[in-house]
């Protein structure tokens, strides 16, 4: 099994020279993750966090929404957090999201912020590069509050896009040690199963993106549908 060390190690070399230039190219293939920021909809005083949280991009644009809420951040790469802190620091958010250096699968990895139970986590194509990732999820699950919600998009299948887009396409992201997890929603579904919680999935862009809530309370949860 792939030790935290080993992850660190691995992720602070693929990310040590892309973090300066990671999200002015990402947004073009990294799709789905405005959905994900406008469904969040934290209560007032609520506590958001994101389990994988790279250069910072999505707590600031969640930050900026939804004023009112809490919002921390846990990455393993300390690479990344660098630049996180420095563009969360930019935008003027340093008293709104909290940062710590730690392992998306270790379900203490949060316990230096003091919160009791998160009422929103989220995985932003953040399960396809952790090697363990079926732990990532199950560590979220462990840290959300009774009444939380666990949002997660990734890449899809492709199943609705020309097959020689998918090979290109998962061959090129192999190269970053990306690898779309083809059963990640019967992933989910056992691991919520196990909590007594309901799963929410649907693909959207013809299959290039997957995204899934995991809350108690199905009738609030992400409709599926065709896009």
């Amino acid at each position: 099994m792939t030790s935290t060390a080993d992850t660190a190690l691995l992720m602070d070399a693929v990310y040590r020279n892309q973090r300066h230039f990671y999200d002015l190219t990402r947004k073009y293939y990294l799709l789905g993750r405005d959905l994900l920021i406008d469904r969040l909809a934290p209560a007032n005083g609520a506590h958001v966090l994101e389990l994988g949280c790279g250069t910072g991009r999505n707590l600031i644009a969640a930050a900026k929404r939804y004023p009112q809420a809490h919002f921390y951040g846990i990455d393993i790469s300390s690479q990344m957090l660098e630049t996180a802190r420095s563009n969360i620091e930019r935008a003027g958010l340093s008293g709104w999201i909290n940062l710590v250096q730690g392992d998306a699968s270790d379900p203490v990895a949060a316990q230096g912020f003091g919160v009791l139970g998160f009422d929103r986590i989220f995985y932003s194509y953040t399960l396809s590069m952790i090697p363990v990732w079926r732990e990532a999820i199950d560590a979220g699950l462990a840290q959300l509050a009774p009444a939380g919600r666990i949002s997660v998009v990734d890449f899809g299948q492709q199943e609705g896009l020309p097959s020689v887009f998918r090979r290109l396409l998962f061959a090129w992201l192999q190269k970053f040690h990306v690898s779309p997890r083809a059963d990640l929603e019967q992933a989910l579904t056992n691991a919520a199963a196990a909590r007594e919680l309901a799963v929410s999935a649907t693909s959207l862009y013809r299959g290039y993106a997957f995204y899934a809530e995991v809350g108690p309370n199905p009738q609030g949860l992400y409709s599926p549908a065709t896009k």
